[in-house]
């Protein structure tokens, strides 16, 4: 939970639905990775309000008493923002505004503004712009209520259309000049992936805030912004990496989330392109957040969406010195054991042991634990692409054993 005695956040309240396809357990590791982006975006949240219901009410998403209480809530505490699980209509994001008075966000909208926070280079700016001007461009009618609340009258009910029809046109030409600008960008950058000759290319993929830049910083011994914040980094960074004798190409991508809004996977596509475009994906976990298996699911499906899924994959379980694993007292006879209760062995034991040996490994990157057989795994999965892709130099490149023992005895020499 976030620390409720910060002063200089935005005071903010969480509301999610309990439906037949999301219980009240899944429900709740939603509102805690939302509690987490309202953090990060800078609000404090100060209570989680939850409905049961077959499906959103289409006309204000909650049920009538719900909104009431939700309403009553916000003028006691002097609350700013409301912020939903789900992404809201422009319909009941106009109602629900229009009901309770103040600040009304969802998911999709939240997300974009931790990445216009995020996005540092012109690049990245561009890709968020987009992405918010084409969320932004149905609900502008919503915008307008200060309009609507003077029932019409003289002079106000013409002009108020025609500010909203001025306005729509504005974000759609807006749009054209930023997917134009978009598309220039992504040619020089294909050109840019064409000119670094043919280097094996590997990408470090994985949900937000697991580590990515960490490893990137210890592998290629760079200044990849870290920080214990969901999407610290926006922008691909690449590194030619050399690991023994065996030079690659290592990318840092943007990290993924469940619910990750559409407008952002289109107009991220460059970056996505890198993902695409490697040959090797450096699959990494945090096997310390007690939900990363699904983590590694919604991982696995934006890999699918982008025709990735069925690459070379080394999965990297990072964070074990910070895995805690919950221990069942040998008298108690009534606790069910479950995942939580495994250990890192037992772990490797289960649907990771399919994975196979040559393929997971388990990692702290801030500790550099394990991180030998890291980059033996890492060595061994470049140079076997390496080798079928140049059968006739293989030759250069031994097995990890043959280098380090090399590696070592000119180190004993000099």
């Amino acid at each position: 939970m976030i620390d409720k005695e910060e002063t200089n956040f935005e005071r903010s309240i969480l509301v999610g639905i309990v439906t037949q396809d999301q219980d009240e357990s899944t429900l709740k590791e939603y509102l805690d990775e939302l509690e987490f982006l309202t953090y990060t975006a800078g609000g404090q949240v100060f209570k989680r309000f939850s409905q049961k219901l077959d499906k959103p009410n289409p006309k204000t998403f909650l049920g009538t008493g719900k909104i009431e209480e939700i309403h009553q809530y916000i003028v006691e505490n002097n609350i700013h923002t409301v912020i939903f699980d789900d992404e809201l209509t422009p319909a009941q994001q106009k109602n629900i505004t229009k009901i309770l008075d103040c600040k009304v966000l969802d998911r999709t909208n939240l997300i974009l503004d931790i990445f216009a926070q995020r996005a540092q280079t012109s690049y990245a700016r561009t890709q968020v712009e987009l992405a918010q001007f084409q969320y932004l461009l149905p609900r502008l009618s919503g915008m307008w209520t200060h309009l609507e609340r003077q029932r019409g009258g003289i002079g106000m009910r013409g002009p108020g259309e025609t500010e909203i029809e001025t306005d729509r046109r504005i974000v759609r030409d807006r749009i054209s000049l930023l997917r134009d600008k978009l598309r220039i960008i992504d040619r020089q950058m294909a050109s840019q992936r064409g000119n670094r000759g043919s280097m094996i290319r590997v990408a470090l993929v994985g949900y937000t805030n697991v580590g990515k830049s960490t490893l990137m910083n210890a592998v290629g011994k760079s200044e990849v912004f870290v920080e214990n914040k969901l999407f610290a980094t926006l922008d691909t960074t690449v590194r030619k990496i050399v690991i023994g004798n065996l030079p690659f190409l290592l990318s840092d991508t943007v990290g993924f989330i469940r619910k990750l809004p559409t407008q952002l996977v289109e107009s991220f596509k460059s970056t996505l392109d890198e993902v695409r475009e490697a040959d090797l994906l450096i699959h990494v976990v945090d096997i310390s957040h007690h939900d990363f298996e699904n983590h590694i699911e919604s991982v696995n499906e934006i890999l699918k969406d982008i025709q990735s899924l069925d690459k070379p994959t080394l999965m990297v379980f990072n964070k074990i010195d910070a895995y805690q694993q919950e221990v069942i007292q040998h008298d108690d006879l009534v606790t069910e054991r479950t995942s939580k209760h495994n250990s890192i062995e037992d772990w490797k034991k289960t649907w990771m042991n399919k994975l196979g040996a040559n393929n997971t490994v388990f990692i702290s990157a801030t500790e550099k634990e394990n991180f030998e057989e890291f980059k033996r795994k890492v060595y061994e999965a470049v140079r076997e692409l390496h080798i079928m892709r140049f059968p006739y130099n293989n030759f250069l490149y031994p097995d990890y054993d043959h280098v380090i023992e090399t590696e070592d005895q000119e180190g004993q020499e000099d």
